[in-house]
Order: C-alpha cells, then sequence, then structure tokens
C-alpha cells in the first residue's frame, strides 16, 4: 500500500516500509525501514521534485526518471509478487533487502538494474586502484590507511548517488546489477539527484553535504615535509635554508613522535626545548607551522586513565582493548563522542594553539587497526561496523570547531581520510601511507580525481611516495621529478616521504625509537633535479593568484580542483574516455608523465568549453618557450614532446609535464605559465568560470525536513558548525559566504526519535 506523510511518498508492503521524499533542489533521498501508517489507495504512484521523479509500482517497484523521461535508475527486482513485470522470476531476490541481525539491525541491501553496460562511474572516495571509471568494480566501503570510502557516485548517465549509510559494506558497479550494501543498519537510505551536466551534479550534492571554507593563503604555495625532523634545531635549519635559497615555502611539518608518549599531545622538551621561540622564528622566516596530531593513547600516557574513567577511549567487544602496537599498546580515542572531542581539543590548544600553532596533522584518521576487525570495536555513536566510517569526519570536526571557537579565521588540517561531509570541517585529505613507485603514482591520479567528484575538493599526496625512495638513485629521482611536477597542478602542493636510509636513531627516550628517514628536501636529489625542482615552485607560486581564485570556486559552488576532462568538457564524448589528462581548474589541462623514460607523448584536445569564439585554436609551446603550429580541436589525438604549454586564444592549458632529469628537452620555463595571474585579461574570449545554476525552489515543508534530520545543526543565519570559516584578512580581502552545515549522518538519532513517535 501506499501512504503520503510530512510531503513524502511512502509504501509499506508486509513489514516494510519506503519514503522517498525531496531533498534539495532536483533530489530525492529514499530509505526504507520496517515500521509503517497511513495507509492510500493500493495503486501507482509518483512524485517529481523540479527535474527529478520516482514511481513506485503497486508492488513496490521503485523507477527514477529525469525531466525528460529518461530512467536513471531501476530497482532491480527478481520475483513473482508481480507476474505482470516484464522482469518476473523466480529467482526470488529483492531489490531491498534486510537480513536481521541478532540485537536488532539488518545487514541491508540495495540493487540496481544496470541499465547501460557502457555507463561510467566516478566518485566514491579514494581508492588505491588506477581506474578512474569505476564501472566493474568492487569497492569495499570501509576505511583503511590509503582507502577513504567516500560513498557518492557522479554517473555518465545524469545522476549522482549518495549512500547515506555510515556502516562498513561494499559498492558493486557490475555489468549486470549495481548494490550497495551496509553490514549493520536500521535503515536504508540513499539520496539520488539529477543534473544536465556533472558540475550540476556535484554541486548539488554539495548543497547538502556542506563545501570546504576558504582556503588559507599558507595553503596556496608548498609544504616541506618528512619523516621525520627530530628536533628542534634540524627542523629550524631546514626552514633557514630554503629562506637562504631563496625558494618559496608556505609551511612545515613537525611529524609524529615529537610528543613523550603517543595520548600527550605535547613538544618533548628533550628534542623541543623551546616551542615558542621556534614559533617565532617560523614566523618571522614567514613559513607557517603544521604539526601532527595522532589519536591513538598509550596505556602508559599520562591521559589514559581519566580517559577510560570519562568513556573517551573506543572499546573493544572481544580481546585485549588494544587497537594498535606500534610503538607501544594503544587505543584510539572515540570521534564520535562530543566529549571526547572537547578533551583532545583543549588538551591540543593549551599546548598547541595558544602557542601559535594553527595547522594540525591529523593523521591515523580511518582509525588504522594493526588488524582491521571491523567488527571488534564499539564507538560513543554505535558499533564501528555501523557506524564507524563517520571517523575521520567527526576527527576533523573536533578540530575545526575548536579552532573556529577559539576564533581562528581561516582553517586547513590535514587527514589520512574522509567521509561524506569531512569537507565543510576544512578537511586537507591526503592518500596516505603508499609506495615509491610508477604505479603508485598512477593510481595517485586516479585517487585525487575521484575524491574530488566525491566532494572532497582539498586533495593531496606524499610527492615521490611514502615508502622508500632513495634520494641518490638515479631511477627513484626520475620519479620524484615526474611526481613533484605533478603536485605543482594538485591542490596542495606537499613534499613527504620516509626516504632510505634510515637515519641514526637521536636519543633514547620519548619518541626517539621512531627513527628518521633520509634527507627529503628539494636539494637533496642532486643538482639536475633540484633545478626541475625549483622551477616547479616558482611555477606554483606564480600561479597564487590563479589557485585562489580556484580555492574561491569550490568553497562557494564545491565545484572540485582538479577535475576530469568530462567536468569542464561535458558535450565533448571522447572526454569521457580520457583518464590521465585533467584540468587543474578551468584553465590548465595537465598530462603528467607517468611511466619511466618518456620523451614523448599524446594528448587530446577537448572541443570546448561553450562559449570559445569560432575556429579557435590550441597553440603549442616548445619546452623552451618557443611557439609551434596552431593545432585545432579537429585534429584530436595529438603527439608532442614532452616539455610543452597548451594554448588557446592565449589562454594557457598547461600540460606541466616536463623534463625528467635525463630528459634531453628542457623544462617549459617558469615564465610561461605564470600568466596565470593576468587570467582575467587573457580569458577575452572564454567563458568565466561555471557559476552555479539557480534551482527550483523547494517547498518549507521540506526546508523543515532538511534541518531537522540531515542538518539539524543549519541556522538560518548560516552560524552552524558547517559554515564556511571566513578567510584570513591576509589572503585575498574578498567576501566569504557561510554554508549549509549538513552532513549524510547527523540525522541519524534525530530520525530515530521521530520515527518511533510515529509507530
Amino acid at each position: 500500500m501506499l501512504y503520503e506523510e510530512d510531503g513524502r511518498l511512502v509504501f509499506r508492503y508486509d513489514a516494510e516500509k519506503l519514503w522517498i521524499e525531496p531533498w534539495g533542489p532536483n533530489a530525492f533521498r529514499i530509505r526504507a525501514t520496517k515500521a509503517g501508517e497511513m495507509p492510500l489507495q493500493d495503486k501507482t504512484a509518483s512524485i517529481t521534485n523540479g527535474n527529478i521523479t520516482a514511481t513506485i509500482s503497486k508492488l513496490g517497484k521503485l523507477t527514477v526518471h529525469d525531466a525528460g523521461g529518461t530512467v536513471l535508475l531501476e530497482e532491480y527486482r527478481r520475483t513473482r509478487r508481480d507476474l505482470l513485470d516484464p522482469k518476473c522470476s523466480s529467482l526470488e531476490v529483492e531489490a531491498r533487502e534486510f537480513r536481521p541481525i541478532t540485537g536488532g539491525d539488518y545487514q541491508v541491501t540495495s540493487r540496481f538494474e544496470s541499465l547501460d553496460p557502457r555507463e561510467r562511474i566516478y566518485g566514491m572516495g579514494q581508492y588505491q586502484q588506477p581506474y578512474l571509471d569505476l564501472k566493474g568494480s568492487d569497492l569495499e566501503l570501509a576505511h583503511r590507511n590509503s582507502q577513504a570510502s567516500v560513498p557518492f557516485a557522479l554517473s555518465s548517465r545524469g545522476y549522482g548517488f549518495l549512500w547515506n549509510c555510515p556502516s562498513v559494506g561494499r559498492a558493486v558497479f557490475g555489468k549486470n546489477v549495481m548494490s550497495f550494501e551496509a553490514s549493520s543498519s536500521p535503515v536504508l537510505d540513499y539520496w539520488v539527484v539529477a543534473g544536465d551536466t556533472p558540475a550540476q551534479i556535484v554541486e548539488a550534492y554539495a548543497d547538502v553535504t556542506g563545501k570546504v571554507p576558504m582556503m588559507p593563503e599558507y595553503g596556496l604555495g608548498f609544504w616541506q615535509c618528512k619523516l621525520r625532523y627530530q628536533t628542534q634545531e634540524e627542523l629550524l635549519g631546514v626552514a633557514r635554508e630554503y629562506r637562504k635559497r631563496n625558494l618559496p615555502i608556505d609551511l612545515i611539518v613537525i611529524d609524529f613522535f615529537h610528543w613523550p608518549l603517543q595520548g600527550e599531545w605535547n613538544f618533548d622538551p628533550t628534542y623541543w626545548p623551546d616551542p615558542d621561540a621556534m614559533i617565532k622564528e617560523l614566523k618571522e622566516l614567514k613559513i607557517e607551522l603544521m604539526v601532527s596530531i595522532w589519536p591513538t593513547v598509550d596505556k602508559r600516557s599520562e591521559n589514559y586513565e581519566e580517559m577510560v574513567e570519562q568513556g573517551h577511549l573506543i572499546r573493544a567487544e572481544r580481546g585485549i582493548r588494544t587497537a594498535m602496537n606500534f610503538q607501544g599498546e594503544t587505543v584510539h580515542f572515540d570521534a564520535t563522542n562530543p566529549a571526547a572531542r572537547d578533551y583532545v581539543w583543549r588538551k591540543a590548544k593549551q599546548n598547541y594553539h595558544d602557542k601559535g600553532i594553527r595547522v594540525f596533522w591529523l593523521d591515523e584518521a580511518e582509525p588504522e587497526y594493526s588488524v582491521y576487525d571491523f567488527d571488534n570495536y564499539r564507538y560513543h555513536a554505535g558499533p564501528n561496523v555501523a557506524v564507524g566510517n563517520v571517523y575521520p569526519r567527526d576527527y576533523a570536526r573536533a578540530f575545526h570547531e575548536g579552532q573556529t571557537a577559539a576564533g581562528q579565521a581561516a582553517v586547513v588540517n590535514l587527514l589520512r581520510c574522509a567521509w561524506a561531509g569531512s569537507q565543510r570541517y576544512a578537511a586537507l585529505v591526503w592518500s596516505g601511507d603508499i609506495a615509491s613507485s610508477w604505479g603508485s603514482f598512477r593510481s595517485q591520479l586516479a585517487a585525487g580525481l575521484n575524491m574530488g567528484l566525491a566532494g572532497i575538493p582539498w586533495w593531496t599526496t606524499d610527492i615521490g611516495g611514502f615508502h622508500g625512495g632513495d634520494p641518490a638513485d638515479p631511477a627513484f629521482r626520475e620519479l620524484l621529478v615526474r611526481w613533484f611536477q605533478w603536485g605543482a597542478f594538485c591542490p596542495v602542493m606537499r613534499l613527504h616521504g620516509d626516504r632510505e636510509p634510515q637515519q641514526p636513531q637521536h636519543g633514547t627516550t620519548g619518541g626517539a625509537g621512531c627513527r628518521s628517514g633520509a634527507a627529503n628536501e628539494v636539494w637533496s636529489f642532486g643538482d639536475e633535479a633540484y633545478g626541475i625542482l625549483k622551477k616547479y615552485m616558482h611555477i606554483r607560486e606564480d600561479m597564487r593568484d590563479y589557485t585562489r581564485s580556484l580555492m574561491r570556486q569550490s568553497h562557494e559552488t564545491g565545484a572540485p580542483i582538479m577535475r576530469p576532462l568530462f567536468y569542464d568538457f561535458p558535450t565533448d564524448p571522447k572526454c569521457w574516455e580520457v583518464e590521465q589528462q585533467y584540468m587543474f581548474g578551468w584553465k590548465y589541462m595537465c598530462c603528467p608523465v607517468l611511466q619511466p623514460g618518456k620523451r614523448k607523448m599524446t594528448v587530446y584536445l577537448p572541443k570546448g568549453p561553450e562559449g570559445l569564439s569560432a575556429g579557435s585554436k590550441w597553440n603549442l609551446t616548445q619546452g623552451d618557450g618557443a611557439d609551434a603550429d596552431n593545432i585545432g580541436p579537429e585534429d584530436g589525438l595529438v603527439p608532442y614532446p614532452i616539455g610543452a604549454a597548451v594554448h588557446r586564444n592565449n589562454d594557457i592549458y598547461s600540460d606541466h609535464a616536463a623534463s625528467s632529469v635525463t630528459l634531453d628537452e628542457s623544462p617549459p620555463r617558469s615564465s610561461a605559465p605564470s600568466s596565470c595571474s593576468q587570467a582575467a585579461a587573457l580569458r577575452e574570449n572564454l567563458q568565466t568560470p561555471p557559476k552555479r545554476r539557480e534551482l527550483p525552489y523547494v517547498s518549507p515543508n521540506i526546508n523543515n525536513i532538511i534541518r531537522k534530520f540531515i542538518i539539524p545543526d543549519y541556522q538560518p543565519n548560516g552560524a552552524g558548525a558547517g559554515g564556511g570559516a571566513p578567510q584570513d584578512a591576509a589572503a585575498s580581502g574578498e567576501k566569504t559566504t557561510t554554508q549549509l552545515a549538513g552532513t549524510p549522518l547527523d540525522y541519524v538519532e534525530a530520525a530515530r526519535q521521530e520515527e518511533d513517535s510515529r509507530i
């Protein structure tokens, strides 16, 4: 039977109840569980919201269409419930499956037809694989070191789909069926939106889950990091050397084990005797300082007993209460517990923030376990297997809320993981502890592009990879140079790694047992490599105004900073097939070199974007800056020497794939892409950055639902937790906008209470 309830369409059969409700412009939120009331007539019914329509058949099969009648989603059901359904089958496979779990929840699965085997799927977070198109993939919906499950899928068929469940689970994008599974959940919950372009879909998703704040000015340039600077004097020596060499640098990092024990969140005075003087000197050098925070608490820590007593640590369902045994027996603080978040922030504020440190490296954010037994841990919010994927979001939330409450105007913190909504808590995600290899390098390109499409526009990687790499090895130098060149055209440019060979242990107390890797500064890889790295540092610096404009666009609309070609050229079919070229914003086309020894490559020249003057051409610039022949989009795939920049109507689209340490061609001059700072003047014949489309009005009762469930902390005056932090006045002096404070799981407790009251 069918129901209408508070502006939503409801279907009930036996103990199951299905809700469909408008949720933002051109979007539906769909949920199913086992409860119901208010019967209406038994017939097919539909509900329309702007450009999207959902229809439920008499016996409960759901189909979603766009405004033109194209089927976007059709549930995959193979039963004999409806004998007139052309897909009636004796297989008895339900589209919405609830398998009871002893104790109350269900193992929930939602299945959909694979309507087009040529469909392309993007987003879903960060997985260590080289595939941009996820069609045919089987993805674990769980976090691991270097894996971040952000379950928003963007389809080439014109829809976006958020699996709104933080349970550990599985997503399958098969040729025969698409399915999403939650290992433990009281409710089947997803959100679907229709859009004419990828930009419309991604921006609508950002409107629901939140947008990044404005990036602080020190997030636009080069960041120096390594595992690990062991002493105060070592770190200051590196900072002084960067300034002595007149190299552009915005930030330097103090990595882990600068503390006495995990869970003490302060400097070990043995190795960091005067943090105040160190911070003061760095500020005089105009270098921002970031410090590492780990969520782990050593059982020997001065805070351990108090945190156990107050319920601030995650719990084990069985066995010994130890989650990690790296450099000690440790347990993570429970980021889903508001009191635990406050406790850890107060410690960090007292020992770091009050001294002038404004940037935090929130490491181990998955959280990482020595053994990933997801069903063995319980959080304040519930069992890990049911709610665990929100941990990195709430970890970011702890510091973002603390920093903004302390009056910090612009916030960015580095995390190793994310979930839907992390972006609005100023989370800059990096791709984890990855190998220093060409294969790993290739996978990071796909990871970064898919993270942006999943709503996480602030993303970076360890330039050169994390595990291994000898600075004296010519083969590693080539990899490092190629990675560094690409890093100049990532949202944040950050050099990091644990280089070989490891250095001798310094000291015997505190974190001394965690030895440092070899040197990892830009001058550590030989003179030839240094010359190239220096050029790309200056290229990044020359792009500062342009990069700031990308950060502004992302803050205001949710647009990814690095994005596949189809994002800016959606009407060019070829752009949906190209996976090793991408756009750095709307201006530069980037073609990284992803194999060793490569001297020439073939790239595709897109035919758009709309708004260009007729007959516009791409202009090629050789590595030394000399102009090459004009090339039109009709020329399609074009081979050209590495070390070139691509222009269209005097507006540079850079391939930034410059020379390696052994390449004969010289790298592009640092002055070539510097014209990006003159983007407004150069872009005479090009469209301005795409702006968010004005979408239809949503009825007031739906707005009330949004405030109550998906964004309970939203306040009409824009003062909610997800509001974009005002930009530091030093950044650009432009106005900022506040954002909705919603997140896909914030509604859970309120939703349960509301539903219980109706039964």
